[in-house]
């Protein structure tokens, strides 16, 4: 018996940028937003290609025997069709079964894209479509994974004024990242607005506009003063920020990344962009974290590490007086460890 490649056909996986039309395309992850956007661009290139578009919205979970079929099914006109499966991680039965069928023989002009954004359920259609099935009908895969590390956010708010023909300074893409930790729907609206306010050349003083008052920014101003050694400017940050409303966790959370950061890259060799990979980190971000490391030794920044959990516990109740602690943190910080705790 003969076993070709053929049969162990793979399906290409792309980005959510790469994202286009294809006889069937599995928009798969649990960052919805690069899902919304992967699937805004599959329209947008049909569209262009012919403006009769038909588009047809399905839910797998509420999905009835025989519905894919039925709107796959050429019309009067034969424009071409987009199909849209959302939930096919809640998918029903009938869903599943029609969908493997529909893969033995997709209609022509007719795009059919599945949106799985995780689990279990539909794992005999995810593999269907992502193994000999979906390779013999050119069907391709979006992956759209969680943007979990601070390398890839900057990644994706560089692509965003790109996007929009703009150009940002590293500075002002930093303090934007602080400014703004939530979701990556806020973070492109923002970029959007910021865009749309202050033109194409973003630097930081559009952005210390747009990010005033945010807690985070506060933060990380504080951060900034103390890993620079400012130790005048970083009690003054700190008092005027816990004054207008700032929570002492994201202040010491917004330090901690700093120290953390520091750790990582002290005595390391290689180049910023050899360490980045390693540590999964922004070559900037090396950088910084290097030049932050300049006037420190390798115990007290060990000291510095085990001092930043006793600042939490004292946050959290386990001290009588956690503001104390938490100014004590920033004081050694600031003046490199010279400043030890008893």
């Amino acid at each position: 018996m003969a076993t070709t490649k053929s049969s162990r056909a793979k399906i290409a996986k792309v980005g959510f940028d790469e994202a286009r039309p294809a006889p069937v395309v599995l928009v798969s992850g649990p960052e919805q937003f690069l899902a919304s956007r992967a699937m805004q661009s599959i329209r947008d290139a049909l569209r262009a290609t012919d403006s009769d578009l038909e588009i047809h919205d399905i839910d797998a979970a509420s999905y009835g025997k025989g519905e894919l079929f039925t709107v796959a099914s050429p019309s009067l006109f034969a424009e071409p069709r987009l199909i849209r499966v959302e939930g096919v991680e809640h998918a029903s039965d009938a869903l599943i079964e029609d969908a493997k069928r529909y893969l033995e023989a997709p209609a022509e002009d007719t795009t059919l894209v599945l949106r799985h954004a995780g689990g279990m359920r539909g794992k005999g259609l995810l593999d269907a479509v992502r193994g000999d099935a979906g390779g013999a009908i050119g069907a391709i895969e979006v992956v759209c994974a969680e943007l979990k590390k601070d390398a890839e956010r900057m990644g994706f708010a560089q692509a965003e004024f790109r996007r929009h023909g703009a150009q940002v300074a590293p500075g002002a893409l930093r303090a934007l990242l602080a400014a703004y930790t939530g979701s990556l729907g806020e973070l492109a609206g923002v970029i959007e607005q910021l865009i749309s306010d202050a033109g194409t050349r973003i630097g930081e003083a559009e952005v210390e506009r747009l990010t005033e008052g945010r807690v985070e920014a506060g933060a990380f101003k504080v951060a900034d003063a103390a890993t620079a050694g400012r130790v005048a400017d970083a009690l003054l940050l700190l008092r005027q920020a816990l004054d207008t409303g700032v929570e002492p966790i994201p202040m010491l959370a917004a330090l901690n990344m700093k120290v953390r950061a520091m750790a990582r890259v002290y005595g390391a060799r290689g180049s910023s962009g050899e360490l980045a990979s390693a540590f999964g980190m922004a070559p900037w971000q090396v950088e910084r974290a290097q030049r932050e490391t300049r006037g420190w030794n390798e115990g007290d920044l060990a000291r510095a590490v085990d001092l930043a959990a006793e600042t939490e516990r004292a946050l959290k109740g386990g001290s009588r007086d956690p503001m104390y602690a938490l100014e004590r943190y920033v004081l050694f910080i600031a003046r490199r460890g010279s400043n030890r705790a008893q």
